[in-house]
């Protein structure tokens, strides 16, 4: 059983703290949960996330969480979806949880034509010649996964020049409604829920 929550706009750090309790206090029959929803403008740093990374911050707060990976900008207009997954039930590791995560993505978007490819040595999904779309950070306690992904929908990627997104610098940015794809959140989680449903055991 998955459970689906629309939790809409929603502050980046209680959410945050949310996450975390769900994860300490569910069991082996506790149902996985996606959190769909947006946050407020925030930089966030990985755990291995160095400041130097941080341009000009200006008015947008930054919070140093315990995901994976560098920084990364939350926004209006991006669909943050996150998965509270029991990877010890799916019977799977983190490096093929995370590959499973880029398919969904690169299949909701093939259905609008965009073609996309996921990174090895550089976890997320991005658009051959427009830059990264979507950006994947997550952190296994308990052997269960919270964080998860930040797709680029419909929003403003100025904040992006602020900072190297995910710790390179000159790395293009892109997102959905720029190249013929889904323009609202609504649309888009959805379509990722649909297609990442198909693609877990």
């Amino acid at each position: 059983m998955l459970k689906i929550k629309q939790l809409g706009l929603v502050d980046y750090a209680q959410t945050w703290q949310q996450m975390r309790d769900f994860t300490d206090t569910r069991d082996s029959f506790t149902p996985d949960e996606i959190w769909v929803l947006e946050h407020p403008p925030v930089f966030t740093q990985g755990q291995a996330g160095k400041a130097e990374h941080i341009l000009n911050a200006g008015e947008i707060p930054v919070i140093q969480t315990d995901r994976g990976g560098q920084v990364t900008y939350h926004g209006p207009g991006q669909l943050v979806a996150y998965l509270l997954f029991d990877l010890r039930r799916l019977n799977m590791g983190i490096r093929t949880f995370v590959t499973t995560i880029e398919q969904a993505i690169i299949n909701v978007l093939a259905q609008y034509a965009i073609k996309a490819h996921g990174d090895r040595n550089a976890p997320g999904v991005y658009v051959e010649g427009k830059g990264k779309i979507c950006a994947i950070g997550l952190r296994v306690r308990h052997g269960c996964t919270y964080h998860g992904i930040a797709f680029n929908i419909n929003m403003d990627l100025e904040p992006y020049s602020r900072i190297n997104p995910c710790g390179f610098t000159q790395l293009a940015v892109t997102q959905t409604a720029d190249l013929g794809g889904p323009t609202t959140v609504r649309e888009a989680g959805e379509q990722f829920v649909l297609q990442f449903q198909k693609l877990i055991p």
